[in-house]
């Protein structure tokens, strides 16, 4: 801050009427300098010039209030001296500071209607005053000019006002549409993060209880088959860990580090393996080269196969069920069928919701519903690079009773 700074910002710090007694004391000791010391040729001050002064200065302290009226009782005064015959270089001193006082908390419509009329007025009493010795005048179009010079002033100032306080609102709604994109983005990965740990949790479980199922039933009568379905439980159990330590590390790890490749659809026979054995025969059927999927297409393929898989051991009680994975005109298809009781939900029903978003998110969309033939079908459509524009959430949706 400069030494000029800060004596402007410690009189902005003051409060509004002490400012303005502040003005009407400079202004009345530079106007009463000026009445004092008129040139001797001229008439000399006397109680009407006092009695101007007075008026005047008197207004001024209510000049932010009535900035018009003050303007005209100061302008009168400056006017009654000139007719009066007193002359004097700042007698116009206090209708100068009414000026600009219109001009600043007015608008610009009043601010050039006030300066047409104050000009007109100040023109005509140069005429009325005239030329002569006594009462010296200036000519009546210089006389029409110095109104507007406060006026002016006064206009420049509210204008920079103005763009300060609209450069100091753009800079708080972007400042609060920041805060409200930062709010956005981590609602968006506190669903994503949600959404990863119901997939991996509530797959592997359900994966893990079917086999841990089969074992149980196999354990004294077919111990190898027993033992392979624990082996099952124990590599899902793995899986699982590796998946959600990989989420873990996507939160904790700078910008930049690599994270373990996310699971594509080179691991659906994977995941359709580890419910072998489980009371429902599951097909995978491909057409095309799936493979060639953009990996945000691959990894949304992935999941929803992996829920509605999911869905169909623990709510559908179906006995068989089919996965197709189709490629085809730069078109990547997804679809799990079963011939359960058509329904292919949970109770809370956030899978149907989880594999709905990510369809959308990598552009394609999803239908869902049961099938005229019985059981439940689950079909996901993707453009293969991951450039199309998801449908709104509730378009095509099938509700889902019982």
């Amino acid at each position: 801050m400069t030494s000029l700074d800060r004596p402007a910002a410690r009189l902005r710090a003051l409060p509004p009427r002490a400012v303005d007694l502040l003005v009407v004391t400079v202004v009345a000791w530079f106007t009463g300098l000026d009445a004092a010391a008129n040139d001797p040729q001229y008439r000399q001050a006397d109680w009407f010039t006092w009695l101007l002064l007075a008026v005047s200065l008197a207004t001024l302290v209510w000049r932010r209030r009535w900035p018009l009226a003050t303007a005209v009782v100061t302008g009168t005064a400056c006017a009654g001296w000139a007719l009066y015959g007193h002359i004097g270089e700042l007698l116009n001193l206090p209708t100068i500071v009414a000026l600009y006082t219109v001009a600043v908390r007015g608008n610009r419509d009043r601010t050039l209607w006030t300066g047409l009329v104050a000009s007109l007025a100040s023109g005509a009493v140069a005429l009325t005053v005239g030329h002569d010795v006594v009462n010296p005048q200036g000519l009546p179009v210089l006389e029409m000019l110095w109104p507007l010079v406060p006026l002016l002033l006064g206009e420049l100032a509210r204008t920079r006002r103005q763009l300060l306080d609209e450069y100091a609102a753009r800079a708080a709604r972007a400042e609060q549409d920041r805060e409200s994109e930062a709010a956005r983005r981590v609602n968006e990965e506190r669903v994503r993060i949600a959404r990863e740990l119901h997939d991996v949790v509530a797959h592997t479980v359900t994966a893990m209880t079917v086999q841990a199922g089969v074992a149980l039933d196999a354990f004294d009568v077919r111990p190898e088959v027993a033992r392979r379905a624990l082996r099952q439980v124990r590599d899902s159990g793995k899986g699982a860990v590796r998946e959600l330590r990989a989420t873990v590390t996507v939160l904790r790890q700078p910008e930049g580090e690599p994270a373990e490749p996310a699971p594509g659809l080179e691991r659906i026979p994977e995941l359709v393996g580890r419910f072998a054995g489980g009371g429902v025969a599951i097909t995978l059927h491909r057409e095309g080269a799936p493979e060639r999927a953009a990996p945000v297409v691959a990894l949304a393929a992935y999941r929803i196969v992996q829920e509605a898989l999911t869905n169909v051991v623990k709510h559908a009680g179906a006995r068989q069920a089919r996965v197709s994975l189709v490629e085809g005109n730069d078109r990547l298809t997804v679809e799990v069928v079963d011939d359960g009781r058509s329904s292919g939900t949970g109770a809370d029903g956030f899978g149907l919701i989880g594999m709905r978003e990510r369809a959308l998110a990598a552009g394609g969309t999803l239908d869902h519903g049961p099938r005229p033939d019985g059981g439940f079908r689950v079909r996901a459509e993707f453009p293969a690079d991951g450039t199309g524009e998801g449908e709104g959430e509730g378009d095509r949706a099938v509700t889902v009773t019982g």
